[in-house]
């Protein structure tokens, strides 16, 4: 980019990272007994040894203090069936769905996902308007499947 061209604005930033397709996920606590949980494509895998990853919150989003002050969290990624989970976690639909949990080791986990892991909390930083999670992988489990997929703002499949 030559020095005089104009900056980019908050939507070209978002259009251009939407050209990166990304599988999606619901990241899932228990707080006070009840399961809370949170549609979310930023998660990716950090390290193998030892086992880490990294989901990023919005510093706004409830699960941004639901994961300070559970230390653990689940995550569920998402078969291209279960649409209406993304949207139910996302607060964009769906909001009489009665999800279908596993539990293990105390957390909940979304049914027939075509992965779960279950993650404790080992750092958090501070990134802009988020808060990047990382976290060591304690329990995986994985299924075969297709990938709910999210490219250029709309759910998509392979």
């Amino acid at each position: 980019m030559s020095q005089s061209e104009a900056p980019f604005t908050s939507r070209e930033f978002r259009n251009a990272l939407g050209r990166f397709a990304s599988g999606i996920t619901v990241v899932t606590t228990v707080i006070e007994g009840t399961v809370r949980g949170m549609t979310a494509n930023a998660f990716v895998s950090v390290s193998l040894e030892p086992p880490l990853v990294l989901v990023s919150v919005a510093n706004k989003a409830h699960m941004h203090g639901y994961l300070q002050q559970s230390g653990r969290y689940g995550v569920s990624v998402l078969t291209v069936a279960q649409e209406e989970y993304s949207q139910h976690f996302a607060g964009i639909g769906a909001p009489d769905l009665q999800p279908r949990f596993v539990e293990v080791d105390g957390i909940p986990l979304l049914a027939e996902s075509l992965a779960h892991l279950i993650v404790t909390v080992t750092d958090a930083h501070l990134a802009g308007d988020h808060t990047l999670y990382i976290g060591q992988v304690e329990y995986v489990k994985w299924w075969d499947g297709q990938p709910l997929l999210y490219f250029q703002g709309r759910y998509e499949k392979l």
